[in-house]
């Protein structure tokens, strides 16, 4: 297995400057998955009665299919990312394979001078092109005085959007967090803070939690502290921290209100499925998209590099795991879909399975990290779900369970962390960064607040004014050449977000160069990226021949019937 180490990528090579990024996809690629949206064939599904044992979604994916084919703009929601995302990317070299691994990051500055640097992890496998809603509420809060301002950093993980995947056999976890660390470190932010931005007991294979604990627990030098999200903790162990063993085993034998527990702390348990009698708690499987059990990554990933509505299928039911009862609008959903179409979900699928089969040694360190917690009590819905509920006639017991969140007492964490900001938020944990991301930035901030009163490395210095140019960049590009460099509107689109092309740095198997997907880095007149050269993944070739596709029409049996000249 090779080593976690990263290094910058080697002077010579230009990769470790971080250049302005702007997407632009190849229109025929575009066909491309046009023609493949108007031959989709949908599985059969008996109208009545409903199956209680498994999801049939053909009622919401057809209407969806359709609104993809004859209303969804990609050209509209590219314009819309490019004018109002400050888009970024740098490379990086991973000795041990001598690849250069190059990462896009959204990274907007703050206009005040006490705002302090945040890297926001994206909630896996979501892009960081999909989260630009959260810029204003980071950077710019309307009571600063009383909100702490940050510099934001969003990077997109290895593999997805326009980040290039890591080699094979090399440890992720350890390998990302390596790469984000130098990523901070590279604009010149030494010391900073790190978040994330969903449940990490929710995330597949626990990806979201386990990023940031690495940064926190092995990039101390630099991550002074971090805000975590209902992670995966287990209960105190006599061997390994007997002073909150033997609080917890005293607090949950009384189950009282005592030594830093809280009576909503034991009800929040029993509702999360937690048993009390010591014995046996959740496992990881029954939480969030670890219910898919994803192991053996290929298979599927071949289906779905092949079909858009597979895709938009498994976003569905990504989405339905996580939130069932939050109601995106049908550009969102394709958004969220493009966001993995374009460059292909082979590589985070890849991902996630390595770090299902491949769990990484964590080696004891002598300082405990400073933690920020916020757990939710599952105590209420976390949005007014009544309305929404009875417009999906979906979401019946079965989804209730899916949706169900781990509990982790806030507590239990002392056992290898400095906690040093707790909060146990209502509801469940779901879409947070959509639904109500606000209560990521409370929690940021009050991690913020502790550390500012003992750590003065986090206060603002006037070296960090050094990446002041590189404050709401965004590079407009066209195949005319380029076009100085503006500030952007400040609209930040939630859902709005494309991922492209040929930007692998891993390509899949060669393909003729008429059908690259491009960006600012291979669109004419821009200045090509240093990374090694790389063919388009096969997947975004379109076909070779001039034939052409009928429309789409779904019959009462799904049937997709296509012309004889189409079957030629």
């Amino acid at each position: 297995m090779a080593t976690a180490e990263v290094e910058e990528a080697a002077p010579a090579s230009g990769a470790e400057e971080v250049k302005p990024y702007t997407i632009h996809v190849s229109s025929k690629y575009l066909e491309l998955t046009k023609q493949k949206l108007e031959v989709t064939r949908l599985p059969h599904e008996l109208s009545e009665p409903k199956s209680k044992d498994w999801w049939e979604p053909k009622s919401r994916v057809e209407p969806l299919i359709d609104f993809w084919l004859e209303q969804y703009s990609w050209r509209a929601q590219e314009e819309l990312l490019n004018s109002g995302l400050p888009q970024f990317r740098t490379g990086f070299a991973i000795p041990s394979s001598e690849a250069i691994v190059r990462i896009h990051f959204i990274h907007a500055r703050s206009s005040h001078s006490n705002a302090i640097p945040l890297l926001l992890i994206p909630p896996f496998p979501f892009t960081n092109l999909s989260f630009g809603h959260l810029i204003k509420l980071f950077t710019e809060p309307e009571d600063a005085a009383n909100n702490q301002p940050f510099h934001l950093v969003i990077p997109s993980l290895p593999g997805l959007g326009f980040s290039d995947s890591l080699p094979n056999n090399t440890s992720v976890i350890s390998s990302t967090a390596d790469i984000l660390n130098s990523l901070m470190t590279r604009l010149e932010y030494q010391y900073y803070l790190t978040t994330n931005a969903s449940s990490g007991a929710a995330s597949p294979a626990e990806i979201d939690y386990k990023i940031v604990n690495h940064l926190a627990t092995y990039h101390q030098d630099h991550c002074l502290g971090a805000h975590f999200i209902s992670p995966p903790l287990a209960q105190p162990k006599l061997q390994e921290a007997p002073i909150e063993w033997a609080k917890w085993s005293i607090a949950s034998l009384l189950q009282a209100p005592i030594l830093g527990y809280r009576s909503e702390d034991f009800s929040a348990l029993q509702r999360s499925g937690y048993a009390l009698s010591f014995k046996k708690g959740p496992t990881p499987a029954q939480f969030g998209l670890n219910q898919l059990g994803l192991r053996e990554p290929n298979t599927l990933a071949y289906a779905l590099c092949d079909s858009p509505t597979g895709l938009l299928v498994f976003v569905l039911k990504t989405l339905r795991l996580l939130s069932p009862k939050k109601d995106f609008t049908p550009t969102e959903m394709v958004n969220l879909t493009q966001l993995a179409w374009l460059p292909g979900p082979e590589s985070a699928m890849r991902y996630w399975a390595y770090c299902v089969r491949h769990p990484e040694e964590h080696k004891k360190t002598t300082v405990r990290p400073k933690i920020g917690i916020t757990v939710f009590l599952g105590d209420e819905p976390s949005i007014d779900g009544g309305a929404e509920a009875e417009a999906d006639p979906e979401a019946g017991d079965m989804v209730e369970d899916e949706a169900k969140d781990r509990y982790t007492c806030p507590s239990w964490a002392n056992a290898k962390y400095s906690v040093v900001y707790a909060n146990r938020a209502t509801g469940l944990s779901g879409l947070l960064a959509w639904e109500r991301p606000e209560i990521i930035a409370t929690g940021v901030r009050g991690v913020a607040a502790s550390i500012l009163k003992w750590d003065s490395r986090l206060q603002p210095t006037p070296t960090s004014e050094a990446v002041a140019p590189l404050e709401h960049v965004v590079v407009h590009s066209d195949t005319t050449g380029d076009q100085p460099a503006s500030e952007p509107a400040r609209p930040a689109p939630a859902l709005l977000a494309p991922p492209t092309s040929e930007e692998r740095g891993h390509p899949h198997r060669e393909i003729s160069e008429e059908t690259a997907v491009e960006s600012n880095e291979n669109v004419a007149g821009k200045t090509p990226s240093p990374a090694p050269k790389a063919h388009s993944p096969a997947h975004l070739a379109p076909p070779t021949d001039e034939r052409t596709h009928p429309r789409r029409e779904a019959s009462d049996d799904t049937a997709v019937e296509q012309s004889d000249s189409a079957r030629a």
